[in-house]
């Protein structure tokens, strides 16, 4: 059985042969330590295993959104000095944007080291992993289905990246990059993902809950 860090999940998803206009993923539940959740998907057969079992759909509630603590009061004759500073972001864009890179670093290192060429970072993938990870955060659910329903080829195709999408690995609750691809990794739907040579570029979303917990979007394409 994989161990993964506490409080950590991941879900990978793999676009199979289809007829032209569809996806198909299929999910698997694994059993997992009392300390960590673990939910492996994956569309193919892995090591001879089968993993299409227990597929489930199942989302967390949506939490609305919060209504401010204060309502605006009446505008004052002259401008009034903010008694609070603004609350510091949970993400900071130069910050984010390194952690993403080093993902793609690690995961090429790996590839290299497995017989597959380097993925070249795709600006269109990264912002349709960005989007992800952030929907996520935003609405709450963990998941490789959007908040509007939408799938990750439909989210590569929304940033530009009109045809090739091939896979999406992503993840919540791992605190460095080298901690989610080394979670990716360990787990044989994510792995085949990494190892796909057919893969040629990569997108990494980071985004954060206004606790910390850190959510991971990766996404593949073959063009």
């Amino acid at each position: 059985m994989t161990r993964f860090p506490r409080r950590a999940t991941i879900l990978a998803a793999v676009l199979l042969a289809a007829p032209l206009g569809f996806t198909l993923t299929v999910t698997a539940a694994a059993a997992a330590p009392a300390a960590a959740q673990v939910v492996t998907a994956a569309g193919d057969v892995v090591a001879g295993v089968d993993v299409a079992a227990a597929v489930s759909k199942k989302k967390k509630k949506k939490k609305t959104a919060k209504k401010p603590a204060t309502k605006p009061t009446t505008t004052p004759t002259k401008p009034a000095t903010p008694t609070t500073k603004p609350a510091t972001p949970t993400t900071k864009p130069v910050e984010s944007s390194s952690l993403e890179s080093e993902v793609v670093a690690l995961t090429n290192s790996y590839r290299t080291a497995n017989g597959c060429g380097a993925l070249r970072i795709d600006t269109r993938l990264v912002a349709a992993g960005r989007a992800h990870s952030t929907d996520m955060v935003t609405n709450n659910f963990f998941s490789h289905t959007g908040s509007n329903g939408s799938t990750f080829v439909q989210r590569e195709v929304a940033a530009g990246y009109t045809t090739g999408a091939s896979a999406e690995n992503i993840a919540w609750g791992y605190r460095t990059p080298k901690e989610v691809v080394d979670g990716w990794i360990n787990s044989p739907g994510h792995k085949a993902n990494i190892l796909n040579c057919g893969s040629v570029a990569v997108g990494v979303g980071l985004a954060y809950k206004a606790d910390g917990t850190p959510y991971w979007t990766q996404d593949f394409g073959r063009v």
